[in-house]
């Protein structure tokens, strides 16, 4: 279906180029830009940034993959289904506990946007 391909597509791309490699590659300079206290002992944050910049970049490069894998479609939005969800209750549970920066708290919407848009897109598919 053209509408999943694009959509995965835009999203996997936008994702990787502002989330995922930054993340992957620069994770402090990263924090900052989010408006995160930065810690004195920072090599905790680098490894976890790092580790999400990682999973993120697996993430996006299935999304990338799918108008050459159409048989992927489904798992791809499943995948996204579930970490949107599980992404916009971990910004949820920040922004009610006033942890986090605003930041963050504003990415909830677009966590619950692309989960939304998945779960449509996902039931067009069958």
């Amino acid at each position: 279906m053209r509408e999943v391909d694009l959509f995965l597509t835009i999203t996997g791309a936008l994702f990787l180029v502002v989330y995922a490699v930054p993340l992957l590659f620069v994770p402090l300079r990263f924090a900052r830009m989010f408006r995160w206290a930065l810690p004195a002992e920072p090599h905790l944050a680098i490894y976890f940034g790092r580790s999400l910049g990682a999973v993120a970049v697996g993430v996006t490069v299935m999304c990338l993959r799918t108008p050459l894998e159409p048989g992927a479609q489904r798992l791809v939005l499943e995948l996204i289904m579930v970490a949107g969800a599980l992404l916009t209750l971990v910004h949820l549970w920040g922004a009610f506990r006033r942890v986090q920066p605003w930041p963050e708290s504003l990415e909830t919407v677009l966590y619950a946007g692309f989960t939304v848009a998945a779960v449509l897109l996902r039931a067009r598919l069958g």
